[in-house]
């Protein structure tokens, strides 16, 4: 992982390539920034969330202690609109034995989809998900997880993905998602 790490960061030397920072809720480091996030995006949820609560969150992708779960480092490309996430799952994350559970590679190519539409449009939300499983992802191996952002239509943002091997050999999924960019001013 830390090979492709060093290569991916060569690439950012040229400007070519992003390097997209890891965040904890770092991104709401004051109760005010959380309660106008939620206020403004979700207004009709905002008197069921509890702020302090909140405060305390992490993202679910963050929660393992170093090693053990969701292990990945994205970088991004402006030319070809593209998110690559280098990507280790920990031996917390088996599903079957010696294999990765499929949640957790959703999971990650839901955060890599996720970041692409992001970037394109801000605060959006995943409409719609598909997932095809090809081969099971060893437990603890290295994969690329590619996301290319196909088109915009409106507020709806479609991207597809593959997961795969770091030597590009073996393809273990393939997926497309849908996002919609979200409106504050609608309510929730």
């Amino acid at each position: 992982m830390r090979l492709l790490f060093d290569q991916f960061m060569k690439k950012c030397e040229d400007g070519s390539w992003i390097h997209l920072p890891s965040y904890n809720y770092t991104l709401f480091q004051r109760s005010q920034d959380i309660s106008a996030f939620i206020h403004a995006y979700l207004p009709t949820a905002s008197k069921l969330i509890n702020e302090e609560k909140l405060l305390q969150a992490k993202i679910f992708t963050r929660n393992f202690e170093d090693g053990l779960g969701f292990e990945y480092v994205m970088f991004y490309n402006d030319v070809e609109k593209r998110v690559v996430c280098v990507f280790e799952g920990g031996p917390y994350l088996q599903g079957m034995p010696g294999c990765l559970h499929g949640g957790a590679i959703a999971t990650m190519i839901d955060a890599t989809v996720g970041t692409s539409a992001m970037i394109a449009e801000g605060i959006v939300m995943t409409a719609n998900l598909n997932i095809n499983f090809k081969r099971p992802v060893p437990l603890c191996s290295v994969v690329l997880i590619n996301s290319q952002l196909d088109k915009i239509e409106g507020r709806k943002l479609f991207i597809s993905c593959n997961v795969q091997s770091v030597d590009e050999k073996t393809l273990y999924t393939e997926a497309t998602s849908l996002f919609i960019k979200l409106d504050p001013e609608k309510q929730v």
